[in-house]
């Protein structure tokens, strides 16, 4: 129990932070667009990635220096145009940021969520290298890593649920330039610190 306990609270502490996974749940669940399956998508995408941490997958990625360069290239890539895409929505403002969705199909919401998920190595890092390392001194790193795995379904489904409460302050367009334009620094921001890294 104490591992369990252990992973919920490592997991959950490293999630927490607002990164370009967070930001895009978060734009979603205003939306009310294909919350569930973004929630759904995120939960996973982190448990399949703890589960390499906790089983030593950490240490080919580390031993791979190549694999993780060529990641943090395209993560800054992809990153930086992501970021580009939402100070473009933000200076549009109007009708394009409407609460009601923006008419994007399940499939292309699926891709970019697996883009921000899959190609940015601060994910890799925070769930594979660090859980996975962190669960090795725990009495179980199976268990540790279902503590955060559970941590990690419990945070996006309720973010992504609970930005509903947000509602009321996104019916002004204003609002949803504000985030578009926070969602585009965040996005800039962790592509710049790829690249300087």
């Amino acid at each position: 129990m104490l591992s369990y306990a252990a992973g919920f609270g490592t997991g959950l502490s490293l999630i927490v932070a607002i990164g370009a996974q967070n930001a895009f749940v978060l734009k979603q669940g205003l939306m009310r667009h294909h919350v569930f399956w973004v929630c759904l998508f995120c939960a996973a995408s982190d448990g399949l990635l703890i589960l390499l941490g906790v089983t030593g997958v950490a240490r080919v990625l580390t031993a791979a220096p190549v694999l993780a360069e060529a990641m943090r290239w395209a993560g800054a890539a992809f990153l930086a145009w992501y970021g580009t895409r939402s100070f473009r929505a933000a200076w549009r403002g109007g009708g394009a940021l409407r609460p009601d969705g923006n008419g994007e199909t399940l499939g292309r919401t699926l891709a970019l969520i697996a883009a921000l998920t899959w190609l940015n190595p601060h994910v890799w890092l925070d769930t594979v290298v660090l859980l996975g390392t962190v669960s090795a001194g725990w009495p179980s790193p199976l268990v540790f890593g279902l503590g955060a795995m559970t941590g990690s379904v419990l945070f996006f489904f309720a973010l992504g649920y609970g930005a509903r409460l947000l509602a009321p302050v996104f019916a002004r367009p204003r609002a949803w330039q504000v985030l578009e334009l926070g969602i585009g620094l965040v996005m800039w921001s962790i592509a710049l610190t790829l690249i300087v890294d």
